[in-house]
């Protein structure tokens, strides 16, 4: 890799830690930023594992003056704008920007179908509305929209556009979008495929966006800085345990069964309470024992890390 740019690095896509009644969990935001502070991690509030989909405007509002408050400029602070209202984006993002956000991420609004022609019409309205940067992502399976990466290269040269966090799983692809910005020194591609991770840092990747980061984000930490100086061996061996550790929630669940995973899961670890929005819900109370125990006995093989309760 070359020099770092500003959009690089670790940035674990945060949960959105609730109290009972379903508001924000200003104490279990303060846990979590404090984890990541430590970890030297970058947090990215309101996007696919913070249910910001299922968020309302004042919920997100508040999340963000929380989340903003705590990083207090230590690091950079992402946030997402995606909505179907081209608008109500340009209006979270210019707001976000005041609170302290540094950048912004957005999808493509996921209700009509779009062609490519609309994609890039309504990537430039919106860079050219805010007073922010903007990272584009692309998450095909909840949007339902793969960004082709023609439209994708000719929106990279916008002033304001400053990168894309991808999480279309598709090596091919990933191959295709290191070759176009590698060596781009005004554009940061982030990876969303947390398994490739050491793959696409050894090929000219910027970063990372793992959500398991949420409660390991020292091993994300670990396995970027051995992957940037070649330390292949030992990055590997970091991405094979932090592969595991996904699985813990990830496995045989689709994303709206695995983010309750999640959060049970960083329960146990004093981190938050496991409490998600609708049209997610909290595991049956035996389901959750059952997962308590088995999450207890897997732990075991991980060192120094535990689960409670």
């Amino acid at each position: 890799m070359g020099e770092k740019k500003k959009y690089s690095g670790v940035v674990v896509p945060m949960i959105s830690p609730l109290k009972d009644d379903l508001s924000i969990d200003e104490k279990s935001v303060e846990k979590i930023i404090l984890k990541f502070k430590e970890a030297g991690v970058a947090p990215f509030v309101l996007g696919t594992t913070g249910e910001s989909e299922s968020m309302s405007l004042e919920q997100k509002e508040k999340l963000v003056k929380v989340t903003s408050g705590i990083v207090n400029g230590k690091s950079i602070l992402y946030a997402g704008v995606s909505d179907t209202s081209l608008q109500t984006s340009i209006d979270q993002a210019n707001k976000y920007a005041r609170l302290g956000v540094d950048v912004v991420v957005a999808t493509v609004p996921y209700y009509y179908p779009v062609n490519d022609d609309q994609i890039q019409r309504y990537f430039t309205d919106l860079a050219d509305s805010i007073a922010c940067p903007l990272i584009i992502y692309n998450m095909p399976s909840t949007t339902g929209v793969s960004l082709s990466l023609e439209v994708l290269d000719k929106l990279s040269l916008h002033r304001n556009i400053v990168g894309l966090k991808d999480s279309e799983r598709s090596v091919e692809r990933l191959d295709a979008s290191l070759k176009l910005w590698k060596d781009r020194d005004d554009f940061s591609f982030l990876i969303g495929w947390a398994a490739m991770s050491v793959y696409g840092l050894q090929n000219g990747a910027n970063g990372i966006v793992p959500s398991t980061g949420n409660f390991c984000p020292e091993l994300y930490q670990n396995l970027y800085n051995e992957a940037v100086r070649s330390n292949i061996k030992e990055a590997e061996e970091l991405q094979e345990k932090t592969n595991s550790l996904s699985l813990l929630y990830q496995k045989n669940r689709d994303l709206s069964h695995s983010l309750p995973a999640l959060k049970l899961l960083m329960s146990g670890m004093g981190l938050c309470l496991p409490n998600v929005l609708p049209p997610m819900y909290r595991m049956q109370e035996t389901e959750e024992l059952s997962y308590k125990e088995y999450l207890k006995k897997e732990f075991q093989e991980f060192e120094g890390m535990e689960i409670n309760g």
